[in-house]
């Protein structure tokens, strides 16, 4: 701790000398640094021994769930999910293409006289009907050449009927030898003539007759026209290229569309038996229908560049709904799967041993149970085995579930049955007819 020093006083013997010991501060504090040391210590044992204290009487702190889960397993826990009851009922078969409107028929007005054109008698986008005026060509000019016509053909007629009296006088004159053969001859044959101008005659005048009716432009089909490619005061001709006005027929109206060439013998198998199939066209997003058709005819052959045929479909189109050029989404109805077990595509799981689906018993206890997919159409799939009618499915919250798993579950909200998508027998299964393959869940544990 210190250092002791020997002082010797003065006048003092050898043997009567008083030692003095004198204690000096130590340059470093030692024992401070160990107090200190023993406090940090003290302080992280207790802090050690109070935390899992505390999560015990806190079960419901983070850490604490999560080792709670780790150690007594998930089926300890109540999960929520949603459900669905399984329906049985039938599901269509539908063969799903990219299809476009075209009209039923296309026709190009053009003039069929030359002439200067007088009045447009249609509006742009007016319907109008067969034999209705379209244009008129200025008509003088045929009027003019029927004039013609008729009066070549009554100067004719005069000249026939003066060259057979002549005739008539030579056959008498002819038995009386006064003439002979030949000019007899001569004088038949010059009625000859007039009878064929006479023909010629009549001809021109139906021609021109026909110049005329032609100077009247009139629709060849009922639909819809276009807008106007000539205006009125222009000189047209037969062979213009453009013409005056396109029509299109809307009604009916037809929609072309391809499919694989895989589902050809099922659909060639229905055309030869003379099953009428029904065809519905979607719009662009394959969500909303806009009208109900029927199936006319294939095409005779198959693209090789792209591995498809062609088909096309006739609607009525009363509404006008389907318009020339446009885009939809063709659902050709081929079949129908009929007394299956249908539930919401998204109830369908998949996993090692396949198909299955989390079915909800009387206990609120789910159960595996591996199924078979018979047909899948829009949102709802058709289970041929591996699940009855009136079995409540798990359709939300598969993720969190195991077999056995205890469930609280909530009803899919405002639906009775399968679950959305599904529908009654013999109906569409939703208003979308693309495929789908149902949601990939957590295989089974």
């Amino acid at each position: 701790m210190g250092q002791l020093k020997s002082i010797d006083l003065p006048n003092s013997g050898a043997h009567d000398a008083t030692v003095v010991t004198e204690t000096t501060p130590s340059k470093s504090r030692w024992w401070l640094w160990v107090l200190i040391l023993g406090v940090i210590a003290i302080g992280a044992w207790y802090f050690r021994g109070s935390r899992p204290a505390s999560e015990a009487a806190n079960p419901a702190a983070p850490g604490a769930a999560s080792r709670g889960r780790g150690g007594a397993g998930m089926g300890n826990f109540v999960v929520p999910v949603v459900v669905a009851t399984a329906q049985r009922g039938d599901l269509p078969v539908y063969f799903n293409g990219l299809g476009t409107v075209t009209a039923f028929n296309t026709v190009t007005v053009r003039s069929r006289v030359d002439g200067q054109l007088i009045s447009v008698a249609f509006k742009e986008g007016q319907f109008i009907h067969e034999g209705d005026l379209l244009a008129q060509v200025d008509p003088r000019p045929f009027q003019v050449q029927l004039a013609q016509a008729q009066g070549q053909l009554a100067k004719d007629q005069a000249l026939r009927k003066d060259a057979e009296v002549n005739l008539e006088r030579f056959k008498l004159l002819f038995k009386e030898g006064v003439i002979p053969q030949q000019q007899l001859d001569t004088q038949a044959a010059l009625v000859g003539q007039y009878d064929g101008a006479i023909i010629s005659d009549q001809s021109q005048i139906d021609n021109a007759k026909l110049q005329l009716t032609y100077s009247r432009i009139t629709a060849p089909i009922s639909g819809r026209v276009g807008l106007r490619l000539v205006d009125a005061g222009n000189i047209v001709h037969a062979n213009d290229p453009n013409g005056i006005v396109v029509i299109t027929q809307l009604q009916p109206i037809s929609v072309l569309f391809s499919l694989p060439q895989d589902q050809l013998p099922q659909v060639s198998a229905k055309l030869r038996s003379s099953v009428q199939l029904a065809v519905e066209a979607f719009d662009r997003d394959d969500t909303a229908k806009i009208a109900d058709g029927k199936l006319l005819t294939i095409d005779n052959q198959i693209d090789p560049t792209t591995g498809t045929y062609k088909l096309k479909s006739i609607f009525n189109n009363t509404d006008n709904a389907l318009f020339p050029n446009q885009f939809v989404n063709v659902h050709l109805l081929v079949d129908t799967k009929c007394n299956l077990t249908i539930v919401p595509a998204p109830a369908i799981q998949r996993g090692p041993q396949g198909t299955y689906v989390y079915a909800v018993g009387s206990d609120n206890a789910v159960k595996i149970r591996t199924v078979t997919i018979a047909q899948t159409t829009g949102n709802s799939i058709g289970l041929s085995n591996g699940l009855n009618a009136g079995e409540i499915v798990v359709i939300d919250g598969q993720d969190k579930l195991q077999d056995g798993s205890k469930v609280i579950p909530t009803p899919a909200g405002g639906n009775n049955g399968a679950g959305p998508g599904a529908q009654p027998a013999g109906q569409s299964a939703g208003q979308s007819r693309r495929s789908s393959g149902g949601q990939s869940g957590g295989s089974p544990r």
